[in-house]
């Protein structure tokens, strides 16, 4: 279907939606302020029967301690004559609702008689074959009796009036929505001559022809909106571009990543697996060796599990409960021995809920750019905090430090703050990257607070308990 039928089609749905709501719901407005009206009048004059009904009841001779049926029924037969009112209904029931006296077509049943109490009213629109009756209904209290006074007032011109009313509407609907039709085709006609200009545009943009450009035919919003495609058109050849380098440098990272962390992750397998074939004298060598070979194949697997991470951009983990004191004691001996460095552990008692090989990745990264930052017997702090909010992790350090311009491009992959520096400590500016992923799939970021010369803090949260109470208790 072309673009002019669309708008053709869809402004006559929307005009024919919009006139026949506005339609009903005035129609409507009207015939239920007359219903409302009549109900009042109904109501109002049920209530002046009632009274006349007892008024009438008080004046029988004083023989009379009991009012009788047939008194009754004369009063009600009474009540049905007076008045200008000739489609007025009554019937008049005892104190069991069983009927005394009814007018000649009273047709309703009891079903309001039932709903009716000594102190209550009640209503009902009814309808019957010879059309819609306001059916009331109320207590009148005579000497020694309580009856029930029922009323039926003819109110069928009213729905007459809201048929009437709905066929007119229907009629001038029709004949607004034919001049309609007539006028949004020939305006469907006149904008679909720029927007064919702009098509043909970008059928040549979709071929490759990116530099082409639309002709402006007018000055009016259709102009504007060939100007603003122009426009586009030349912000979307810079994107393209950007998308493409962007691309370049995607696979650049993950080339230069795999090849950081599988290169020497070889290395150290090989050599473990070395040691662990051979029978050695010393313990200690084996156990040192069966800890590299161990954490080799960790560090391994965890490779791959980044890789997918950074390739695919999964977003879901399995977090579970990891006690601060492991990592404390993991870090400890992955750091501990070293003596270029003086380290200081401060864990707070606590458990985190993250990933663990995920959340050690992170730690060990932030540990190891400290290290890059800083001289040979500087000291690295690495803290744990049990907060209310969760869990704080902290590696502070005295280096270099980072200066203000540079904290907010640290994170991007293989960006370094001093490339000589940090090529000359192997580094490949993807530590901090790597941590600003892991921990958003763990919904934290990283807090980094720096001064140049002095030395940079770089921490983040994750959700945790505080208390060694809980720590027992959580422990896996």
């Amino acid at each position: 279907m072309k673009f002019s039928s669309k708008l053709l089609l869809s402004t006559i749905i929307v005009l024919a939606m919009a006139l026949g709501f506005s339609g009903y719901y005035l129609v409507n407005y009207v015939f239920e302020s007359s219903l409302n009206r009549e109900i009042r009048q109904a109501m109002d004059e049920s209530s002046i029967l009632g009274f006349a009904f007892e008024t009438a009841a008080l004046n029988i001779p004083a023989k009379y301690s009991v009012l009788p049926d047939g008194t009754a029924e004369e009063i009600a037969s009474s009540l049905e004559r007076s008045g200008p009112d000739s489609s007025r209904l009554i019937r008049i029931s005892d104190e069991k609702k069983q009927a005394l006296y009814a007018s000649v077509g009273f047709e309703a049943d009891s079903g309001l008689l039932e709903e009716t109490g000594e102190q209550t009213k009640a209503y009902r629109i009814l309808k019957t074959e010879h059309g819609y009756f306001i059916h009331t209904g109320l207590a009148v209290t005579t000497p020694d009796r309580i009856l029930y006074l029922e009323m039926m007032k003819d109110v069928s011109e009213v729905f007459k009036e809201r048929e009437t009313g709905f066929s007119l509407y229907r009629r001038v609907m029709l004949v607004m929505l034919l001049a309609g039709t007539v006028v949004m085709h020939f305006i469907a006609s006149l904008l679909t001559r720029p927007i064919r200009i702009l098509t043909r545009a970008t059928r040549r943009m979709a071929a490759g022809e990116y530099r082409y450009r639309a002709k402006q035919v007018s000055r009016d919003e259709l102009g504007q909106l060939t100007a603003d495609f122009n426009r586009m058109a030349g912000v979307l050849e810079e994107t393209i571009q950007k998308l493409e380098d962007e691309l370049d440098a995607k696979e650049e990272f993950i080339g230069a990543f795999a090849h950081e962390l599988k290169t020497p992750l070889t290395a150290i397998i090989g050599y473990a697996d070395v040691l662990r074939s051979h029978r050695l004298d010393e313990e200690k060598q084996f156990l040192s060796a069966n800890y590299i070979y161990t954490e080799g194949k960790r560090l391994e697997a965890m490779s791959f599990r980044l890789l997918d991470i950074i390739v695919t951009k999964k977003q879901e983990i399995h977090p579970r409960r990891i006690p601060a004191a492991s990592l404390s004691d993991y870090l400890q001996g992955m750091f501990g021995m070293d003596s270029e460095w003086i380290f200081c552990f401060d864990f707070e008692p606590g458990i985190v809920y993250a990933e663990g090989n995920l959340l050690k990745t992170v730690l060990v990264n932030l540990i190891d750019n400290a290290c890059k930052a800083s001289e040979p017997g500087s000291e690295i702090r690495i803290t744990g905090r049990a907060e209310e909010n969760g869990y704080r992790f902290a590696v502070r350090d005295f280096g270099v430090g980072i200066p203000q311009e540079e904290l907010h491009k640290i994170t991007q992959a293989f960006y370094m703050v001093d490339k000589s520096r940090a090529r000359s400590k192997n580094g490949a500016g993807l530590g901090l990257a790597l941590c600003a992923e892991i921990l958003t799939l763990h919904h934290s970021a990283l807090e980094i607070e720096s001064t140049p010369g002095e030395g940079t803090r770089i921490g983040f949260i994750l959700p945790g308990q505080k208390g060694g109470e809980q720590l027992a208790e959580h422990t896996d």
